[in-house]
């Protein structure tokens, strides 16, 4: 499953640069890595107070990984550049 349009869609949403935004997907054994790549200036939007923001992110993120065939963990990490 490709989870790298919903993933985008939601970082580009809350940061003010979307067009620094790079999110890449790796598969390993279990587990679906998405690396999520923004701006330092973009990376205080896109934690939120306390990671309230990227919390959300990855709940929606995992609610939309769940289909039959999928029974993978997936994981996000948020890193600048």
């Amino acid at each position: 499953m490709n989870l790298v349009p919903v993933t985008e869609f939601l970082v580009k949403s809350v940061v003010k640069e979307p067009d620094l935004i790079s999110v890449k997907q790796y598969d390993e054994d279990d587990t679906i890595v998405l690396e999520v790549l923004a701006s330092k200036d973009d990376m205080p939007y896109l934690i939120g107070r306390g990671g309230n923001v990227a919390s959300a992110i990855r709940t929606v993120v995992i609610a939309a990984s769940f289909t039959e065939e999928n029974r993978k963990k997936v994981k996000i990490n948020f890193d600048s550049f």
